[in-house]
């Protein structure tokens, strides 16, 4: 007749093992709340991105002295800084834009903080004024063209600024704003209405 066999002591699971099981459960646990609570604030609040844009520009006054190459302008740029958020105001900052023509720096545009409301808009208006900016031989030759055949002078526009907005419980975002625009501006002092906006990063 067999003998029954013999069952030895049954190992138990070691302490830190159930532990670490239990803190990866909690983890796990965690995170899925976590992400139903933002999927919803999402699907509630439906954040979207503050921006700059150009509303507006246009060259006041131009004067070009052929001889010694150099130009002096005046110009008016309208900067909106948009909200589309209808739940939340947007704060920005560090709102820095810098005005070129061909590759001269001729000004810089600059804004302290500033809050816009929820839906809302604030027009920032700049009025540019260079005198005697010594231009070199190829650029003296741009200008020339520009003033008598094209009737029209390229600018470019750079630079950005910071955002910050809160999402309801889901806390503050931030985010920063990079513009890069080309303003082709006639020189009879029309209006031009450029569409140029900031991206985000």
């Amino acid at each position: 007749m067999p003998k029954p066999p013999i069952l030895g002591r049954q190992r138990r699971t070691n302490p830190v093992v159930w532990c670490f099981a239990i803190v990866c459960s909690i983890i796990a646990a965690t995170v899925t709340i976590g992400g139903i609570v933002v999927f919803t604030g999402y699907l509630v609040i439906r954040p979207k991105m503050p921006l700059l844009s150009v509303r507006a520009s246009r060259i006041e006054n131009t004067a070009y002295d052929y001889i010694r190459g150099v130009l002096a302008i005046r110009l008016t740029i309208g900067i909106m800084a948009e909200n589309h958020n209808q739940k939340t105001h947007a704060s920005f900052y560090d709102t820095r834009l810098a005005l070129g023509y061909d590759g001269v720096r001729i000004a810089r545009l600059v804004a302290g903080p500033f809050d816009v409301g929820k839906n809302e808009s604030l027009e920032l208006t700049y009025v540019v004024e260079s005198w005697r900016i010594p231009l070199k031989p190829e650029e003296q030759y741009l200008t020339e063209q520009s003033l008598k055949k094209s009737n029209k002078m390229l600018f470019v526009l750079k630079g950005g600024s910071r955002t910050m907005w809160k999402v309801g419980p889901l806390g503050s975002v931030k985010f920063a704003l990079h513009m890069n625009c080309e303003l082709l501006l006639p020189i009879n002092g029309s209006v031009v209405h450029p569409n140029c906006s900031t991206r985000s990063h």
